[in-house]
C-alpha cells in the first residue's frame, strides 16, 4: 500500500542478512532517495530477490537499525 517504497535491488548478502537497495523517498522515515544497505527481518526474504530486481518494500527504524520487514518483486 501507501507505506511501501519503490526500490531496485543492487546487492544481496544472504550470509549477513542484508540487502543493498537503491530507493525512492521513504516517507515514514523522512529519508530521501539514495542507495544504502538495510538489514532484513527474515533472511528467507532474500531467497526471492536478486540484483536488478525492481521491488516494493517496507522499512522500519528498529532501535536505530533500518530493517526491511516486507519486500515484493514488481513484475
Amino acid at each position: 500500500g501507501a507505506d511501501l517504497t519503490d526500490g531496485e535491488v543492487r546487492k544481496v548478502d544472504k550470509e549477513a542478512g542484508k540487502v543493498t537497495l537503491k530507493h525512492g523517498e521513504i516517507k515514514n522515515l523522512e529519508m530521501p532517495g539514495m542507495t544504502m544497505v538495510f538489514v532484513v527481518k527474515d533472511r528467507t526474504m532474500l531467497d526471492k530477490v536478486k540484483a536488478g530486481d525492481k521491488v516494493k518494500f517496507k522499512v522500519i527504524n528498529d532501535a536505530g537499525k533500518f530493517t526491511v520487514t516486507e519486500m515484493q518483486v514488481v513484475q
